[in-house]
């Protein structure tokens, strides 16, 4: 019996406030971001709007029996208002999301809305512990590993082979939340997937995607067709953005 989705996309969501307000903050070598609310809340910025139309056009594009059918997403609200308004594109209902908060943003506990100079100033033993340690296992206080959100998607991941076998599944959600997707998938290494970290960074509302293979395995399993996939905004003619939501850590 198949496991898996037939198709699973990950993606990023659109540009947010918060990373236009990271990029004002490094760019002035400033030790905080300006954003004035929790991460939670932070929305889109109107480029991330226009990001989630594009992407919305290119899968309103695709057949109908091509097209994603089942719809998860963070709760966050830059998540959200992305998941929406690709759905809005393709005449979907929003109340086919289902909104989870395992898939929420990395939590970043002391270095929320702190720049990498701003966590060097106010906690330097910190800094000199996420460099020695590096960002896969080091945890700042209150805040999470990219080990401690991969525990969660575990839990996601069992939730798509149960749920969702056959099916046709989106995922709207955050930039460490798509890398630790793909460790999980694919099985990587903690060097393999920081390799992949350093490549690039993942683009707002870029696309990460996966085809079930059944000749891979005793029963299948999910192979990657393709990987930060950006097409669909250079093809409306929009950016491509990629600043990180979180404070940079060692490369």
């Amino acid at each position: 019996m198949q496991k898996w989705p037939d198709r699973l996309w990950i993606v990023r969501h659109g540009e947010s406030a918060g990373n236009v307000a990271r990029d004002r903050a490094q760019q002035a070598r400033a030790h905080s971001i300006d954003y004035e609310t929790r991460d939670a809340d932070v929305p889109l910025s109107s480029l991330g709007e226009r990001q989630s139309d594009a992407l919305g056009c290119w899968f309103a594009g695709l057949r109908d029996d091509e097209r994603p059918d089942v719809f998860l997403c963070s709760p966050y609200m830059r998540a959200r208002q992305t998941m929406q308004r690709v759905l809005q594109q393709g005449g979907v209902e929003p109340d086919r999301i289902v909104y989870d908060e395992r898939l929420r943003e990395r939590e970043f506990g002391i270095f929320d809305g702190l720049t990498r100079l701003g966590v060097e100033h106010l906690y330097p033993d910190q800094a000199r512990a996420l460099t020695l340690i590096g960002k896969f296992y080091h945890r700042p206080p209150g805040g999470e590993s990219w080990c401690d959100v991969i525990l969660r998607l575990r839990s996601v991941v069992d939730t798509i082979s149960r749920e969702y076998r056959g099916d046709r599944v989106l995922i709207v959600a955050h930039q460490v939340t798509v890398l630790c997707f793909r460790y999980l998938f694919e099985g990587l290494s903690e060097a393999e997937i920081l390799a992949i970290d350093r490549q690039q960074d993942v683009a707002n509302c870029a696309i990460t995607a996966y085809a079930f293979d059944p000749t891979c395995g005793n029963t299948g399993k999910l192979a990657l067709e393709r990987y930060n996939f950006v097409a669909p905004l250079l093809a409306a003619g929009e950016p491509v953005t990629t600043e990180p939501d979180v404070p940079a850590g060692p490369k």
